[in-house]
């Protein structure tokens, strides 16, 4: 990667995009000053229809300026199909080179500010190519062109020429009104709106309880609040548009009536001629015709600058990082550095001062009691929330100097609230990615999962639905554990494994965990129940988001209840043979 001068920023993914689209629109921009200027072959026709042919008579003149303006015009349509195609392909390339930032940044955002709806800048890509593609960036190309025709309505006689200006600056008036009075009440719409989609997502995650507890109508209720006051917002929005609108309508006729009027006067005066006044009204027509445009693609126009605040800021929270070394394989050591880190966005601190350190290949079990801040140091082990000040090593490396994307290879986790996608059992257990069968079968044969998984209607190969939806709970957990230990990672984070598990779903773990120390994976596994303590080597008793102790099993065990307890912890299962380990 190259260096940049210190101080300097990356440019953005949207300034990137746009810089990448810029070819395409200085082409649009060529085309239509072509198109523009063969905009004033009617007018010159006009012209001379009115001031030779007709003076002349003369047929041959009548039929050579016909099938001239003919020929111009058919050059303008072809002009105008391709500009509309290359717009077109510019949306196209556009959408391709931000999509991709805008997902990794939207991924970003929620975790550095859970809750906000960076999602909707999914959506912004759309509106943000819609209007490179549609009427209004047609009205922004055409306006530059706005002086050529009112200077050759001034060449036909400065009355026309004024009219032309006055008139512009009146539509460009309302354009200006219709903003200052539509601005705030299209975003208060634009809110409600996200309000009532967001609303109605959370309820039907939940159908299940909507059903079983008699909350439909309550829930329903409380949609239609959102979804009633967004309607409320878009109607007094488009009242108030539409009074612009109509009013601009009106005036635009009015000036053509206006232009016709003061031709024939002009012509009655012997200033002009009938040629001049309708070339004039043609003129001014094209003239005009683009700042209307603009008036009446104004709501497209206001998305769009929306769109692309919202995609600047969501770039500005969270900014790419700059290229990593590539880091080779952890083996798995970690050591947790005097940590001060909490929920992303909120103020205080959940863990405080916290240290430890395990070697390569050790199982350590987190205990305490509920609200200890032993998932936050779950998430905190993966990278997943941020660090406010000491760090967490692997390897010796400090997280924040791996790839995320690279780091994620070499860790495995399953967190309390199991999140499985839309997919078949391959694809989850493979984290998406491209399938190895061989670490698959390894994977759910380590979790104990490998037999539940051929009870399926289709085995690997059966879809789960969103959010593993025909799955049972300890289905899900046991296909999350073995998604966990999919590719052998070699630090595996466990937020309360068990938490779902039948006996036998237990053994199965206890099982997996030895084994995991046998192929020198690291395992920090959150617990409350008392068996797993019978396999791992350290156990770190949390409590107020601090260490209250840390050591071996035995050690750690005999001091919290003493000796006569570490003699009744509970034997681990026996170590699979090789044909059961196969079987399962």
């Amino acid at each position: 990667m190259a260096n940049r001068p210190r101080g300097s920023r990356a440019p953005s993914a949207l300034a990137t995009s746009v810089k990448a689209t810029a070819p395409a629109f200085v082409t649009v921009l060529v085309f239509s000053f072509f198109i523009n200027i063969l905009m004033l072959v009617s007018p010159l026709y006009m012209l001379q229809v009115y001031e030779r042919v007709l003076a002349s008579r003369s047929i041959t003149t009548l039929i050579g300026i016909t099938i001239l303006a003919g020929l111009l015009l058919a050059v303008y349509a072809g002009l105008e199909g391709m500009r509309s195609r290359v717009l077109i392909r510019a949306g196209i390339l556009f959408d391709e080179k931000i999509a991709q930032p805008v997902f990794d940044a939207v991924h970003r955002g929620n975790l550095r500010q859970p809750g906000s709806q960076h999602k909707q800048c999914l959506k912004d890509i759309d509106t943000l190519r819609e209007f490179v593609t549609g009427q209004g960036m047609l009205a922004l190309c055409d306006a530059p062109w706005f002086p050529v025709f009112i200077g050759a309505a001034f060449i036909l006689h400065p009355y026309f020429g004024f009219i032309g200006l006055g008139a512009s600056v009146i539509i460009f008036g309302l354009s200006i009104l219709n903003e200052f009075i539509t601005k705030k009440i299209l975003n208060n719409a634009a809110q409600a709106s996200m309000a009532a989609a967001n609303n109605a997502d959370a309820t039907f995650r939940n159908t299940e309880v909507l059903q079983a507890m008699g909350m439909l109508q309550a829930l329903r209720t409380r949609w239609l609040d959102h979804h009633s006051t967004h309607l409320a917002w878009q109607a007094r929005a488009s009242d108030r548009g539409s009074v612009i609108l109509s009013s601009t309508k009106f005036f635009r006729t009015f000036i053509q009536i206006v232009i016709l009027g003061t031709g024939a006067y002009l012509v009655i005066e012997r200033e002009a001629s009938p040629g001049a006044m309708i070339a004039a009204s043609i003129i001014i027509g094209r003239a005009l015709a683009p700042i209307e445009l603009a008036v009446a693609s104004w709501k497209g126009f206001v998305a769009a600058r929306s769109a692309a605040a919202r995609l600047s800021m969501l770039f500005s929270l969270g900014a790419d990082a700059e290229t990593k070394i590539a880091l080779p394989r952890p083996a798995g050591s970690v050591f947790v550095d005097r940590i001060l880190a909490g929920a992303p966005g909120q103020p205080k601190p959940i863990l405080q001062g916290v240290s430890f350190g395990i070697q390569a290949g050790e199982l350590l079990a987190v205990i305490g009691p509920s609200a200890a801040g032993k998932s936050s140091l779950a998430r905190v082990l993966v990278g997943v929330w941020p660090i406010a000040s000491g760090a967490v090593r692997l390897d010796g490396s400090d997280l924040s100097h791996w790839d995320p994307q690279l780091l994620g290879k070499h860790i495995g986790y399953l967190p309390q609230d199991i999140e499985l996608f839309s997919g078949t059992v391959a694809q989850n257990i493979a984290r998406f990615q491209e399938i190895d069968e061989a670490a698959l079968f390894e994977a759910a044969t380590l979790a104990g999962c490998h037999e539940l998984i051929q009870q399926l209607p289709n085995g690997y190969n059966s879809q789960i639905g969103e959010g593993g939806a025909i799955l049972s709970g300890g289905q899900r957990q046991r296909i999350g554990l073995a998604r966990a230990f999919y590719g052998k990672p070699s630090l595996v984070v466990l937020d309360e494994p068990n938490a779902n598990l039948d006996a036998a779903g237990e053994e199965a773990l206890l099982r997996a965990l030895q084994r995991a120390k046998q192929l020198k994976m690291t395992v920090v596994t959150i617990t409350h129940k008392i068996n797993i303590l019978a396999v791992v080597d350290k156990i770190l008793l949390m409590n107020g988001g601090t260490v209250q102790m840390f050591g071996d099993r035995e050690q750690v065990l005999s001091k919290i209840a003493g000796p006569k307890v570490v003699s009744q912890t509970p034997q681990a299962p026996p170590q699979p043979t090789a044909a059961t380990g196969a079987a399962q």
